[in-house]
Order: C-alpha cells, then structure tokens, then sequence
C-alpha cells in the first residue's frame, strides 16, 4: 500500500510507517498544489492520502477520487504531536475506502 502525506505533516512521520511505501507532498514534487489537483495527481500513484485538513471532504468531491483519505484530528502539525496518533493510523489502513475520507483523533 502507497500512502502519501501533505506538505503540511512532517516528513519525518513517514518513517513511522514500517511496511508501507510513504512519500511527502514535496517529494513528488507537487507542494504547493491545490487540493483538487493533488488529489488527481496523488490518484495515479497511491492509494491512500494522509492530511490534517479538516475542510478536504467539504471542498471536494472525493467520491469522484480513486484515492482513501485519512484526515488527522491533532493538536498541531509538529511531529511530538502527530506520532501518538501513528498506531491508530494504521489500523484504519485496513479499513480505508477510496473516494471517502476518514477522521482519525486521539
């Protein structure tokens, strides 16, 4: 399974996910892209999309993206803050459906 994460979590936090082929927004090149765009980039290559933008499902159709989403619900975008919430990321791998998006919280 390929995940992607945001530009705005840090790059660090992909080496929390041992087994799986993570990379960063700015890696593929793509920071700065809007939304919609990077979903449609991102589709093409993984399978599932990690970010802490609460607004994605209200801004986008996500059903029309072949893509998962999870959206993390922390207290920042600091890594001490987003790696207590890594366990419970993985466990909704599983369970994470493309064209939906899931809210993961501590």
């Amino acid at each position: 399974m390929k995940l992607l994460l945001d530009e705005c979590i840090d790059r660090k936090l992909a080496g929390e996910f041992v087994g799986y082929e993570v990379k960063t927004v700015p890696q593929m090149g793509w920071a700065g892209v809007k939304n919609g765009q990077l979903l449609a980039l991102a589709e093409a290559d993984f399978d599932v999309f990690i970010t802490v933008d609460r607004n994605l499902s209200s801004q986008q159709d996500l059903p029309q993206f072949d893509i998962a989403i999870i959206v993390l619900q922390v207290q920042s975008n600091r890594l001490i803050d987003m790696k207590p919430i890594v366990p419970k990321v993985l466990a909704t791998l599983a369970t994470a459906v493309k064209g939906q998006a899931i809210v993961v919280s501590l």
